[in-house]
């Protein structure tokens, strides 16, 4: 959920800039994050293991805690839409943001029925 809140929060920021001439729009990335840090937890298995005899060694296969994973902003810089060099889409940052307002709504729907759960189970 604090993901979702993020991205609507850097959605919301794009399309409040999206006329400021050369603003550069941003994205959370955080799947991607997640995805490396479970695979490191496979090549870890499987993969070939070194010693590190110095701290100023460089790790191998290092494992990476899925739980440590945080999102990250990351700038757009490549892109430009407009010729005062924005790269923002209004409409495209709108349907973005109501997406992501869905997406809050559902796991917020989610989470009151965990909850639900357990007071329902707590009861008996």
């Amino acid at each position: 959920m604090d993901v979702t809140s993020l991205r609507y929060q850097v959605g919301a920021n794009n399309l409040a800039n999206s006329e400021v001439p050369n603003f550069k729009r941003s994205t959370v990335n955080f799947e991607s994050e997640l995805k490396r840090a479970l695979d490191s937890e496979e090549k870890a298995k499987s993969g070939f293991q070194l010693t590190q005899t110095d701290a100023r060694h460089i790790p191998l296969n290092e494992v990476y805690d899925y739980r440590d994973v945080e999102p990250r902003r990351v700038l757009d810089y490549a892109t430009t839409a407009k010729a005062n060099g924005n790269n923002v889409d209004a409409e495209t940052e709108a349907q973005n943001i109501l997406q992501i307002q869905m997406q809050y709504r559902i796991l917020t729907q989610l989470v009151n029925f965990e909850f639900g759960q357990v007071n329902t189970a707590m009861k008996k």
